[in-house]
């Protein structure tokens, strides 16, 4: 878990202390008691309360209505605390409730209190060249990009990245979240016509340590998002996806991403064609909200209160009409490097892999990969180079060196024939 100095978010929620102000049925807490009591087996009050995430008050209503069901057995008390069990008929109804969901984690929110808060946290950034060239400062970035790059961020509208491959395109997307300097809340889970979506995951949710006893414990305090995808992007990735064994639903990528970004690497070369996942979004970028189903047809709308960033190799013409790339405001191009970019971070790239070069390294390196046809210069040569030459000196048992002719060695490696 992360640690940063607290932060007030723009949604804070006070703690529920009873069911109106939960949101949520008194019989979905019921069922999450008893499927969380046959998991521990001896429970207290304040245990359940620290497992699913709601105050004790709470907890203590449902314990009382399942000891007027008789589903529950008092054990003793712990000072003010009692010690309980299942009984034989709330084993028995606990394993009911199991065969309908498995779920016995975090209580939920209602899906009218997560529409609230993304909505209510949505990304308001200024920033300006500076701000951006130290968001931005372990790459060479021209003021020129710097500039496009503002005013889209600020806009927080879809973005197209596009270009000759290997110039950074996905770099400069993935640090463009440096510029939020807030945090946000994302609940464990969402009710949705008493079903479960999963949304919180530490995987793509980073989770930031925090004092604030004081916000309702089913919302974790993160970082703003950035989801990345890639060639593995498939149409049921954008939809609701029930777990048949558990019977939890998980969120949809851009549920996921809500109040950050989405970045499209290599958008065209997913396993969905391009023109079927921009008719899919044709609505939510116009509009910011999304329509998703549960298995049983109920539809439903969320926020899509996320920054979508599309980065291709491809041309943007080949890829969507008219219609949809005026949906994208922003469009970006980035091109291959001039020499004196590609010698700075020739530069960098030396420095930081500590290796020793002779003083017309950079120079040289550029006629190589300028040879045999090529005519651009790429950001990612001389990261790819030197990185070819270390394997070199593993090889041999030895430092790398970058002589003259361990880099014609290296770029015959690295470049195909023509």
């Amino acid at each position: 878990m992360l640690t940063y100095a607290p932060v007030r978010t723009a949604f804070a929620p006070a703690i529920p202390q009873n069911f109106a102000e939960l949101g949520i049925s008194e019989n979905l807490v019921l069922d999450l008691v008893v499927r969380r009591m046959l998991i521990e087996g001896y429970c207290n009050l304040n245990s359940l309360s620290r497992a699913l995430r709601v105050s004790v008050p709470i907890v203590d209503q449902a314990f009382k209505h399942m000891r007027q069901l008789q589903l529950v057995e008092v054990k003793g008390m712990t000072g003010n605390d009692y010690n309980f069990v299942l009984s034989a008929a709330g084993k028995q109804y606990g394993n009911e409730r199991l065969q309908i969901s498995q779920y016995a984690g975090a209580c939920p929110v209602s899906l009218n209190e997560y529409q609230a808060a993304v909505k209510a946290q949505a990304a308001k950034v200024n920033v300006d060249r500076e701000i951006l060239r130290n968001a931005f400062s372990d790459l060479i970035v021209s003021d020129r990009m710097l500039d496009q790059l503002g005013p889209a961020i600020i806009s927080q509208n879809s973005i197209f990245i596009y270009g000759p491959t290997g110039n950074g395109k996905t770099s400069l997307a993935e640090r463009m979240l440096r510029v939020y300097k807030d945090s946000i809340l994302i609940p464990y889970a969402v009710e949705v016509d008493n079903q479960i979506i999963s949304l919180y995951d530490p995987v793509v949710h980073h989770a930031i340590d925090h004092d604030d006893e004081d916000i309702d414990q089913r919302w974790v305090v993160c970082k703003r998002p950035c989801i990345l995808v890639g060639g593995e992007l498939i149409p049921s990735m954008l939809d609701m996806r029930l777990d048949e064994s558990s019977g939890i639903y998980a969120a949809p990528l851009q549920m996921k991403a809500n109040n950050g970004i989405l970045l499209i690497d290599d958008f065209g070369r997913q396993l969905m064609s391009p023109r079927d996942l921009l008719n899919r979004w044709i609505v939510p970028l116009d509009r910011r909200v999304d329509y998703l189903t549960l298995r049983y047809g109920v539809k439903f709308q969320i926020p899509f209160e996320t920054m979508v960033v599309f980065s291709t190799n491809l041309e943007p013409s080949d890829l969507a009409d008219e219609a949809f790339l005026r949906r994208i405001h922003n469009k970006i191009l980035v091109e291959a490097v001039d020499k004196n970019s590609f010698d700075q971070i020739f530069e960098r790239v030396v420095k930081a892999r500590n290796m020793e070069a002779e003083p017309d390294s950079a120079e040289y390196l550029r006629k190589l990969c300028l040879r045999e046809g090529r005519t651009e210069l790429r950001a990612c040569y001389p990261s790819d180079i030197c990185t070819i030459l270390n394997s070199i000196g593993r090889y041999e048992g030895r430092p790398p060196m970058m002589t003259k002719s361990e880099l014609e060695r290296a770029t015959a490696l690295y470049f195909a024939k023509g």
